[in-house]
């Protein structure tokens, strides 16, 4: 019973300190909301009137959606780059701050599960996603593995991020034992969902642009550089508006370790484009559409050229110690790698693998408002779930750091 009432006490403690804030953080929260109750309300007429109001169609049937998808699951991901410096090396500095990458890792997989439920036709047809109703078709279907990894990652962040801030509200000792082997595990957790991910698309022998072995390590590079910017940007918000205490020898080493990613990845992609326009097999016409156009065809092209100068440019800028010292291109240096990777792992990797599609057939898509008032609104959710966690988290880690300092 005394654990049960704890539990009940930590629960409505932490809701408490969720809704407490001033004007600005009510304006905040009223923001979402809006942008929340319009993608609920383009919801409902995507389930009343179907997937036809999205531009999705035959030729290409994955989009907007699972491009979204794709790219959350890399920023979920990133939260190792926080875990391995605090609890593998010990760095006190990166240490303070790493349960803010498992809260984004929340909030992200939330989002990737939202998208994956609004790209499906019939919703209301989940449950033969689960164990003992349905079935997953484990071990043949990638997919099935897919939902399993993901839930399993969030079902594994949960339990970290709760237990944490329920020894900080009691203001009791964490069990080490406990909490950092499932901290170990999220490490290769976090790597098996991005890479189950691209195997996803790695698998489909009829798509030749997804079918290549080096697509699993680029996901992961890339994931290493769009995830720690969105953090970066968060803790730079955070230390202004917060009385959470980020230093900056933490941010300068995720920047340093960001500048190792980003080579990786632009390494990586380099490595595939020679593959593609120095073997020149009917193959590169995926390849071609992405970065020259098919003849009229060229809506994709703008797109991938900004993606590739966004992460040179951000990469150049990140090499450099006394750019990613400084605040001001440090921030322009994360705003462009997000940009570069959202492109790279959202339109630019879905729609050229299937178009043209196995027919020859091009049909150019482009998203409706209707999707993108969805799209807004899952983001919502998801600057939501962490705004909240954030609000409830930042007053026990504060207190908790403060008082060993003491």
């Amino acid at each position: 019973m005394e654990r049960l009432r704890k539990i009940w006490e930590f629960l409505f403690g932490i809701l408490r300190m969720s809704l407490r804030g001033g004007a600005t953080y009510y304006m905040w929260l009223g923001f979402l909301g809006v942008l929340l109750l319009s993608g609920i309300l383009a919801y409902a007429d995507q389930l009343r009137l179907g997937l036809v109001v999205t531009n999705m169609r035959d030729q290409v049937s994955w989009a907007f959606y699972i491009g979204n998808f794709t790219f959350l699951v890399g920023v979920a991901a990133a939260a190792v780059l926080l875990v391995i410096p605090a609890y593998v090396y010990h760095w006190k500095p990166i240490k303070e701050i790493a349960i803010f990458g498992e809260l984004l890792a929340i909030s992200a997989i939330v989002m990737c599960l939202l998208f994956v439920t609004v790209d499906i036709g019939r919703p209301e047809r989940f449950w033969h996603l689960i164990p003992g109703l349905g079935s997953l078709n484990v071990p043949s279907s990638l997919l099935g593995w897919d939902v399993l990894v993901l839930n399993g990652y969030l079902l594994l962040n949960a339990v970290i991020v709760g237990y944490m801030l329920y020894k900080a509200f009691h203001k009791e000792e964490v069990n080490q034992r406990f909490v950092v082997p499932l901290l170990l595990l999220s490490i290769p957790a976090a790597i098996s969902i991005h890479t189950v991910t691209a195997f996803v698309y790695n698998g489909m022998a009829a798509r030749p642009f997804w079918n290549a072995s080096i697509l699993a390590p680029r996901f992961i590079a890339s994931a290493f550089c769009s995830g720690p910017a969105v953090m970066i940007i968060l803790f730079l918000i955070l230390r202004r508006v917060s009385r959470i205490h980020v230093r900056d020898e933490a941010i300068w080493k995720i920047a340093e370790l960001m500048a190792y990613a980003m080579f990786i990845n632009l390494f990586l992609a380099g490595a595939e484009l020679f593959k593609e326009f120095y073997s020149r097999t009917e193959h590169l016409v995926h390849t071609r559409y992405l970065y020259t156009g098919l003849g009229d065809h060229t809506t994709l092209v703008p797109f991938a050229w900004a993606s590739l100068i966004c992460s040179i440019a951000a990469f150049l800028l990140f090499l450099v110690p006394s750019t990613r010292r400084n605040e001001v291109t440090l921030v322009l240096g994360c705003l462009l790698i997000y940009t570069g990777v959202y492109i790279e792992k959202g339109m630019a990797l879905v729609i050229p693998g299937m178009t043209p599609d196995t027919l020859g057939e091009i049909y150019e898509y482009a998203p409706t408002v209707t999707e993108l008032r969805v799209g807004a609104g899952i983001f919502a959710v998801g600057f939501l779930v962490f705004t909240l966690l954030c609000k409830a988290a930042i007053p026990m880690i504060h207190r908790t750091y403060a008082s060993e300092e003491g």
